[in-house]
């Protein structure tokens, strides 16, 4: 999320351009879910800068938004840092990878059965999902991302998963006080160090497609 829809759209596509210079440098196909992250992150700030220009409401820009901000991400970063990670961390990787299941499962009932919205609140977007057991749900998607990312066993990805850990706070306070919107450059790091993460990928002695 940016401040405006021009933010939105530049950053969207910043982060999209640092998606395909990961995917394209990707030598194992195991990394490839990982190294896509940045796509879609890059997708989701494009998709955002619809539902500025919509200016809100309910519509299928705001319910694409939710889609992947919450079900889709729970699930997709456990996966991918799974089918990346090296085969003696794979083991410990299944708790957040269960959790991300589980918690996605219940994000996309709550999505399919309550309404979506989203208003423009000065340099941020307000979105109201209605969505109960809230803790339970955000427990188990940081548990999902966060924790996949620590439990890695890959310096990198570990570093990754530090950064979030103290980027998103950070990130959701400015939101939440409606002062603006830091998430499309919070984002925009992230893809940086997955960048970081696939030239080191590359780099690795026998690594293949």
């Amino acid at each position: 999320m940016c401040w405006s829809a021009t933010a939105d759209l530049v950053a969207g596509s910043g982060i999209a351009a640092v998606g395909v210079a990961c995917v394209t440098r990707v030598r194992s196909s195991r990394d490839l879910p990982l190294a896509a992250l940045p796509l879609l992150l890059g997708a989701h700030q494009i998709v955002e800068s619809v539902v500025w220009g919509s200016g809100g409401g309910s519509g299928p820009a705001t319910v694409v938004w939710a889609v992947v901000a919450l079900p889709v991400l729970a699930v997709w970063v456990p996966v991918a840092v799974w089918c990346a990670a090296p085969p003696h961390a794979r083991r410990r990787l299944l708790l957040p990878l269960a959790a991300g299941t589980a918690t996605a499962a219940l994000l996309a009932h709550g999505l399919a059965t309550g309404p979506v919205t989203a208003e423009p609140r000065g340099h941020t977007i307000g979105y109201a999902v209605g969505l109960s057991h809230a803790p339970v749900l955000i427990t188990g998607y940081l548990l999902a991302t966060v924790g996949s990312l620590l439990l890695s066993g890959d310096r990198w990805l570990r570093a990754l998963g530090v950064l979030v850990a103290m980027g998103a706070p950070a990130c959701w306070a400015l939101w939440r006080l409606e002062f603006i919107s830091t998430w499309c450059a919070f984002a925009a790091v992230c893809s940086v160090v997955l960048f970081g993460w696939v030239r080191a990928r590359t780099n690795l002695p026998g690594s293949t497609a």
